[in-house]
């Protein structure tokens, strides 16, 4: 067996120890602005619930993000893309009013009733701050690479509650086909501290039940693969229906805080009309319902639209926990046709939907045995790998590069 030189193992444990520090110093900080974050969503919600009539200011809220972001967020109104462009050609460090802006027009938006989510912007602000420690330590180009990363995993597992699922997603979602493992020690170092962080301030995460898991079978494996598959397709319309007409709109509105102004009277007149409450914000309640009662099949459909026209108009926040209620939904819609506990259906679709839009799956399987326990991993791993196929070379995050296909037989 070949020795390990000693100035290898010297290089190994500077190495180790550099990126302790770094990922530790980003988890503090994407830890504590995803925290603030989370309680800053749990004050906005329960106040537009206490006063509905804050919904008919929705318009002139999306009218006010929009100019805010065209007078001063120019520059990183690209958001989630920004991030993962200047990982794959980094060129200037990522202005620190990402962070601000970003936490501010996403609690705007959940405060007067846009259909939103929240994994964006604390991605967002994890990694805006983690570039700041580029300018202070004078990093190279790969290690800022590094960093961003580190940044991307800290924000999103502290935001769920999901630390491996964090750091695998920032490995993950840069392209299709490649996994960065270089960076795989900050990525689990960043996203393991940042949940502790989190934690720490006092913020608690929803808890779901998948019920009783069921054993393997032919049945039981057959229902996740159709799940997976449905989810997929679902995550695959969500994400071209939503750049669609965020593209339709830049097209036809050239003013663009006129877009939410104009997005926003709509949303708040169907919402109003149709008394769709339980699509405004995050849904949580509605979340929770998959996974205990039976809801009607078009539930998922709903939620969907509404999550695509807010962010298609220019309301800032995520894509994630929407897509949760969409997966879990559908789920919960088919289980009655697949013969299947529909607790158990939901916890597939709430990753699987995700796996498809965002092309995840290997994080999304992790997130599931986080969230739902580990007995549930082989069936989530099949419906994830299933809605990933499914799903195509489509996907949320635009700027997402195929470095290899999905499919064999394509060059």
């Amino acid at each position: 067996m070949k020795r390990w030189p000693r100035s290898d193992a010297a290089r190994m444990l500077r190495y180790a120890l550099k990126w302790l520090v770094l990922g530790i110093g980003v988890a503090l900080l994407a830890g504590t602005a995803s925290a603030w974050f989370l309680l800053a969503l749990a004050w906005a919600t329960e106040t537009r619930e206490a006063h509905r009539w804050l919904l008919a200011l929705l318009p002139l809220a999306g009218f006010a993000v929009g100019w805010v972001y065209l007078h001063l967020g120019q520059p990183v109104e690209a958001g989630n893309n920004l991030l993962i462009d200047e990982v794959h050609d980094p060129r200037q460090v990522v202005p620190v009013r990402m962070a601000p802006l970003i936490f501010l027009s996403t609690v705007v938006s959940h405060l007067f009733g846009a259909s939103v989510g929240r994994e964006g912007t604390a991605v967002q602000m994890g990694g805006a701050l983690a570039d700041q420690f580029t300018h202070v330590f004078r990093l190279r180009a790969d290690d800022r690479r590094i960093l961003l990363m580190a940044g991307i995993s800290a924000g999103f597992a502290s935001v769920f509650g999901t630390p491996l699922a964090g750091a695998v997603f920032g490995l993950e979602v840069l392209a299709i086909g490649r996994l960065r493992h270089e960076a795989l020690w900050p990525c689990v170092v960043a996203g393991v501290v940042a949940d502790q962080v989190c934690t720490l301030w006092g913020v608690h995460h929803g808890v779901y039940s998948a019920g009783l898991l069921p054993a393997l079978s032919v049945g039981t494996l057959g229902a996740a693969i159709v799940v997976g598959l449905l989810c997929g397709l679902v995550g695959m319309a969500f994400a071209r229906s939503t750049h669609g007409l965020s593209a339709f709109m830049k097209q036809r509105v050239a003013y663009a805080p006129l877009r939410p102004l104009l997005g926003g009277i709509v949303l708040a007149g169907v919402i109003w009309s149709t008394d769709a409450w339980r699509y405004a914000g995050l849904s949580l309640p509605g979340l929770a319902q998959a996974f205990s009662e039976p809801l009607p099949w078009w539930d998922f459909a709903l939620k969907g639209l509404f999550t695509s026209f807010s962010l298609g108009v220019g309301f800032k926040g995520g894509e994630v926990t929407p897509l949760f209620y969409m997966g879990a939904t559908l789920g919960n819609a088919l289980a009655p046709l697949l013969q299947q506990p529909f607790p158990w259906l939901a916890a597939l679709g709430f990753v699987a939907v995700f796996a498809g839009a965002a092309n995840t799956p290997l994080a999304c399987t992790l997130m599931a045995m986080e969230v739902f326990g580990v007995g549930i991993g082989t069936h989530a791993a099949l419906a994830c790998a299933m809605a990933y196929l499914a799903s195509g070379h489509a996907g949320i995050y635009k700027a997402q590069r195929v470095e290899g296909s999905k499919y064999r037989w394509r060059r």
